[in-house]
């Protein structure tokens, strides 16, 4: 009877994670809440995810990631890559791809893509190239790195994890890096060579979407002493009820007005910026009551120039992977108000909103133009609720944690690769070291963590536990054996690589490995055969998947960026997922061996 209400909670979540009626990690949540309301699972163990090495490795290689990001080691090297990627669009192409891969297989890659994108929008600013011909390959190049390492991405560490809590051998630092290299051969000669001609040619984001949007939208009025609207409030004014403007701000005299709100009394002569609709605003101006002044073009670029941080400018940004800005409404956040910037255009998913974006849901990747004061804007930022496109800055190096936070990073990885101990032990030093010796502050080091995605790992590993504890995953693995069991080997390699990769799609990298990783050590079992290679395999078919925009983190942060459409991933990254497919049947079997 357990096995059925496994069975069906698992349908329920796949259902749900197709869906996206829910954030992942409250999907997964839910669905170890299931197990353990039915019974399947006692609290104990549903709840061990929580206190499972993979997710106590995770949060702390987090620390890791974030102390080296705060030293400003990979800022550093922004000026070299800018200056390369500027000669022509091969030589960016491949120092961004390059740089990606490199930096993703020790850190974060959520992390390293989110900061490339800016400075790939600089330099794509300055010599003309389209966004759209950069950041996908920014974004594969980085999941080609994550392979590269244990630590390259959660998904290693995760396998890793429940293979050592099935009894078997954990993988060390290095051990699958030479057929992760190959593939990374592959993967960045076909971004290279075949990205010139498949990737979309449309013009730059800012010039097309966002910024053009604002700019037919904002104008500066003044209010007339015979106006209708003096002494009224903001929400009462005709210039709210009935033409939808949105007030960003007010001149009164000699000062301006930054924090108002709907109660705040407009005043006679008040010059105010505003958001409006091009017909309202036509409207308006024949009505009487207001006085349009100053260019659209004109208003944009003074905006743009202003470098005062009390001035507020226009900025480009982006909701990163994991902020708590997603899955909120700006009403819901009250976002204004709070964080002390107006919203002139939302790029949601493929879709552009000037007009009441106050009640859109936000979502990861969705691009916005603030209209904000820097000192705002870095408060934003460093909480990590948003991630700045435009105006990119470098940080300045801080020898005194970059030299320490290196090295004890450097310790990190060389304890584990030499299997003086292991990853969760070396991980769970070096983020106590950044700690105490003050590189990172107690707060930033909470901070770092990503609570959603150990939220998240935590969830998906109770349906692993469910289908191990009910004999689940031995039924599968039974079933797969019974059908296929007299194939080579290196065939049921395949398919279950191509199984996990088309399911990554549809479900989340994480929940797709948890289901995978006990079904292919009980196959492998079944078969005699060493568990190995089939556990590699998911691996690389959870991390190297780029059929669609939502299939990986990674993806969905330069989806709005990028300003690309659904079908871009699908012709660009289809036959690339299907190369690697072919290539890793016959690579990963070279190093390791089915015989046990």
């Amino acid at each position: 009877m357990e096995l059925y209400i496994t069975a069906a909670i698992i349908f329920v979540g796949i259902f749900l994670f197709i869906k996206d009626y829910f954030s992942i990690d409250t999907t997964s949540i839910l669905i170890m809440a299931l197990f353990i309301v039915s019974g399947v699972l006692s609290p104990e163990e549903g709840f061990s995810g929580f206190n499972h090495p993979a997710t106590i490795t995770l949060g702390c290689m987090f620390v890791v990631s974030a102390a080296i990001f705060k030293s400003g080691i990979i800022d550093s090297f922004s000026d070299k890559i800018i200056r390369i990627a500027k000669i022509n669009y091969v030589f960016a192409l491949m120092i961004f791809c390059f740089s990606a891969a490199l930096f993703s297989a020790f850190i974060n890659d959520t992390a390293v893509v989110a900061i490339l994108i800016p400075m790939a929008l600089l330099v794509c600013r300055e010599t003309g190239i389209s966004p759209a011909r950069l950041l996908i390959p920014i974004s594969f190049s980085a999941l080609f790195g994550g392979t590269c390492t244990l630590i390259g991405t959660s998904t290693n560490i995760l396998v890793s994890g429940i293979a050592k809590k099935g009894g078997l051998e954990p993988f060390n630092m290095f051990e699958f890096t030479l057929p992760a290299l190959c593939l990374l051969a592959i993967g960045l000669t076909y971004l290279i060579l075949v990205g010139p001609w498949l990737l979309p040619k449309r013009a730059e984001a800012h010039e097309s979407g966002l910024t053009k949007e604002a700019q037919n939208y904002l104008a500066e009025v003044v209010l007339s002493k015979d106006s209708t609207d003096v002494d009224h409030s903001i929400i009462k004014s005709k210039l709210v009820s009935q033409y939808g403007a949105q007030i960003l701000s007010i001149k009164r005299k000699h000062h301006r007005m930054y924090e108002i709100n709907g109660d705040t009394v407009l005043r006679a002569e008040d010059s105010m910026k505003i958001l409006i609709d091009p017909q309202h605003l036509s409207d308006l101006m024949d009505k009487g009551g207001y006085i349009l002044t100053g260019d659209n073009d004109d208003l944009l670029e003074e905006e743009k120039k202003k470098d005062n941080k009390d001035e507020k400018t226009i900025y480009e940004v982006m909701i990163p992977y994991g902020s708590p800005l997603a899955e909120r409404s700006l009403r819901q956040l009250n976002f204004r108000n709070i964080y002390y910037a107006s919203v002139l255009a939302l790029r949601h998913r493929k879709e552009i909103i000037t007009q009441d974006v106050s009640n859109v849901v936000l979502k990861e990747g969705d691009m916005l133009l603030l209209y904000a004061a820097q000192r705002d804007i870095q408060a934003l930022t460093s909480r990590k609720l948003l991630v700045v496109l435009s105006n990119y800055h470098a940080k300045k190096v801080n020898y005194k944690k970059a030299i320490p936070a290196l090295l004890i990073t450097l310790g990190v990885v060389l304890s584990a690769a030499l299997n003086l101990t292991s990853i969760l032990i070396s991980a769970m030093i070096g983020s106590l070291l950044l700690v105490t010796t003050s590189i990172l502050k107690p707060k930033e080091a909470y901070d770092a963590i990503e609570w959603k995605v150990i939220f998240m790992m935590a969830g998906v590993l109770s349906m692993g536990k469910a289908l191990e504890k009910t004999g689940g995953s031995d039924v599968i693995s039974q079933f797969i054996f019974d059908q296929i069991g007299d194939l080579n080997p290196s065939i049921i390699l395949s398919l279950v690589f191509l199984i996990t990769f088309l399911s990554t799609n549809i479900l989340s990298s994480k929940a797709a490995a948890a289901l995978m990783a006990p079904i292919v050590i009980s196959l492998a079992s079944a078969l005699q055969l060493s568990e190995k290679p089939f556990l590699i395999g998911v691996m690389f078919a959870c991390s190297l998947t780029f059929m669609t925009p939502v299939s990986y983190p990674t993806n969905t942060m330069v989806y709005g960026a990028g300003n690309y459409k659904f079908n871009d991933f699908l012709k660009f990254g289809t036959p690339l997922n299907f190369i690697i497919w072919i290539a890793a049947s016959f690579i990963i079997p070279m190093f390791f061996p089915f015989e046990v």
